[in-house]
C-alpha cells in the first residue's frame, strides 16, 4: 500500500510566511520533518494552525500570489492544455504526484464540481487549506483561460463564516454545510480554449510525468477497493463478495491481485475503519455508539477493543484528548 505522505515544499511556506502567515507555529504544531513530507494528519494539523494564528484570507492570497513558474508539475501540465477540460482531466491524473489525494470531477444536471479527497484524511479539510486549494484552482482556470471565469457557486463543508470575503474572490454564490468542499462550473465551460496551451511543453512533459506515475497506478488497485469500501460502509461490514462485484473481479481475482500487492482484504477494510473512525471521532456531533454502527460493528465493545488496537486508547478518551488540542491552538 502507497505510503500516507503529502508534499510542504519550504517554498510554500516561505511564500505564506511573505503573506504574514505564522508558519513557525504552525509547523512546530505539525512537527514539520526537514524532508518536507508529511502524514496528512501532519498536513492537517499545520494548516489548522496556521488557520488560527494567521490571517483569515491568507489561503485566497497564497492562490493569487503564486507565480506560474511556482508551480507544481501537476499545474503546468494542466496550464499549457489546449482547453479548460482537458486541464481538469491532466490535473486530476497529475495531482496524485503531490501526495495521496485524488481529485474528483463529477458531472450533473450541466454542471462540472471540482472536489479533492485524501486518502488518509483524519478529518474535515482545513478551512484555509480549502480556501488555497479552491482559489488556486480558479485562478489557474482564469490564467489559462485569459478570461475572468466565475464559478456558478462554492460548496463548503463548514459552517457559514467569512462569506464577505469568500464572495468577493469567488464571485458567486456560496453555500456553506455541504456534503464536500467543492468548486462548481457550468459544464459548457469545459471547451473553453486555453491561451497558454503549449503542445511542444507538454510533448516533453508529458511522458516524464506517465513514468513518475506508473509505479502509483501499481497500486491503483488497493485504492479502488478502500473506495468501494468507504462508500459501502455505513452500517454494514462490506463482503468482500460484494466489493469484488462492485469492481467486475471474481472473489477469486480480487483476493490474488491483492495479495500480490502485498496486502489482505481485511487488511484494506480495517485501514478504511480506522482512518473513518478517526474522521468521525473528530465530528463532536457524531456518537460514539453511531460510529461504531456506521462502522458495521456489531456492538460499542467491538470497535472498542479495534479502536484500542489501532490507537493504544478508547475512541471517547481519543476524541477527548483532540478536543484539548484544539483548545490550545
Amino acid at each position: 500500500m502507497n505510503r500516507d505522505l503529502v508534499h510542504l515544499p519550504s517554498a510554500v511556506r516561505a511564500r505564506l510566511a511573505r503573506l504574514g502567515a505564522n508558519t513557525a507555529h504552525a509547523a512546530a504544531a505539525a512537527r514539520v520533518p526537514p524532508s518536507d513530507e508529511l502524514s496528512t494528519e501532519q498536513f492537517f494539523t499545520f494548516w489548522e494552525a496556521l488557520g488560527a494564528s494567521s490571517p483569515p484570507d491568507v489561503g485566497l492570497r497564497l492562490a493569487t500570489e503564486t507565480q506560474v513558474h511556482e508551480y507544481d508539475i501537476a499545474s503546468l501540465a494542466a496550464l499549457h492544455s489546449p482547453d479548460l477540460g482537458t486541464a481538469l482531466a491532466k490535473l486530476a491524473r497529475y495531482k496524485r504526484l503531490c501526495g495521496l489525494k485524488d481529485m474528483a470531477i463529477d458531472t450533473k444536471a450541466k454542471e462540472i464540481a471540482i472536489h479533492t479527497t485524501y486518502h488518509h484524511a483524519p478529518g474535515p479539510m482545513p478551512p484555509r487549506l480549502v480556501d488555497a486549494s479552491l482559489a488556486s484552482l480558479l485562478v489557474l482556470l482564469q490564467r489559462g483561460s485569459g478570461l475572468a471565469l466565475a464559478p456558478k457557486r462554492v460548496e463548503l463543508t463548514r459552517a457559514r463564516s467569512d462569506e464577505p470575503m469568500l464572495m468577493r474572490f469567488f464571485g458567486c454564490p456560496l453555500r456553506f454545510r455541504a456534503e464536500r468542499d467543492a468548486l462548481v462550473l457550468d459544464e459548457r465551460l469545459l471547451s473553453t480554449p486555453f491561451v497558454t496551451h503549449n503542445a511542444d511543453l507538454l510533448q516533453v512533459l508529458l511522458p516524464s510525468l506517465d513514468q513518475k506515475l506508473a509505479p502509483l497506478e501499481q497500486g491503483s488497485l488497493v485504492e479502488q477497493v478502500r473506495a468501494v469500501v468507504a462508500r459501502r460502509m455505513s452500517g454494514e461490514r462490506p463482503s468482500l463478495a460484494k466489493v469484488a462485484r462492485e469492481l467486475s473481479l471474481s472473489t477469486r481475482t480480487l483476493q490474488r491481485r491483492l495479495g500480490e500487492l502485498g496486502v489482505s482484504y481485511q487488511h484494506v477494510l480495517d485501514d478504511v475503519r480506522h482512518h473513518t473512525a478517526l474522521r468521525l471521532l473528530r465530528k463532536d456531533d457524531v456518537d460514539v455508539n453511531e460510529i461504531a454502527f456506521l462502522l458495521g460493528f456489531d456492538e460499542v465493545n467491538s470497535f472498542t477493543r479495534a479502536f484500542r488496537a489501532w490507537e493504544g486508547t478508547t475512541p471517547h478518551r481519543w476524541r477527548d484528548s483532540i478536543s484539548l488540542w484544539r483548545d490550545r491552538i
